[in-house]
């Protein structure tokens, strides 16, 4: 039982993991130049744990409680995103010599961490899939079963962004291609308009 209820943690998380673009989108970035990518990765699994935690033993019950703050937080990330999408488009089009300088530019470990905790919680997104989605059904379980589906929510941020940092690093030549990064950023910033869409259905649906 234990094990089918972490696969299922595994799996919701990892769902939902995935598709937070401004975290990928800096990891991917990190990885491609090397640059204190396992870091970054440890940095947001530990936020992860940090949110992940908070909607399982409770945090799901404050946020889905109030519409005022689900309000405030769908809007909140409705505007992060569109406003982070820009910006990828806006790289995705910049000249090669200008796109090539901005991805060669090591950041301190101080501006990383900086940037990393901007990019998680101030991204209310992050706080809709972590704490009241993961949160609300890992709620449901009892006793062993919910530090079950906890570990499996871990697990799965774990795999993702060391996967992730890994992968951009070992193929940071070939993504560092001034082409090939003119897609990724398009691809990030189509994703982060998708998921502002999202969050619109889901406030107007309410």
């Amino acid at each position: 039982m234990s094990l089918l209820v972490m696969t299922k943690g595994f799996t919701l998380a990892l769902s939902m993991i995935i598709p937070i673009g401004s975290q990928n989108s800096l990891l991917l970035n990190q990885g491609i130049n090397r640059n204190h990518h396992l870091m970054t990765a440890s940095l947001f699994v530990l936020y992860d744990v940090l949110l992940m935690s908070l909607g399982i033993f409770g945090g799901s019950l404050i946020l889905s409680s109030s519409d005022l703050l689900f309000t405030l937080l769908t809007w909140g990330g409705i505007a992060f995103l569109l406003s982070y999408g820009w910006m990828s488009f806006k790289s995705a089009y910049l000249s090669s010599t200008s796109n090539a300088v901005f991805s060669s530019k090591h950041k301190s470990v101080k501006v990383i961490i900086m940037t990393s905790l901007v990019v998680t919680f101030l991204n209310p997104h992050a706080y809709i899939d972590t704490v009241m989605v993961i949160g609300s059904v890992g709620g449901q379980y009892q006793g062993d079963a919910k530090l079950a589906f906890l570990m499996g929510t871990i697990l799965a941020s774990m795999v993702w962004f060391s996967c992730l940092a890994i992968g951009a690093a070992k193929f940071s030549h070939q993504l560092s291609q001034p082409k090939v990064k003119r897609v990724i950023d398009t691809l990030i910033g189509i994703v982060m308009w998708s998921i502002a869409w999202s969050l619109l259905m889901t406030w107007l649906a309410r």
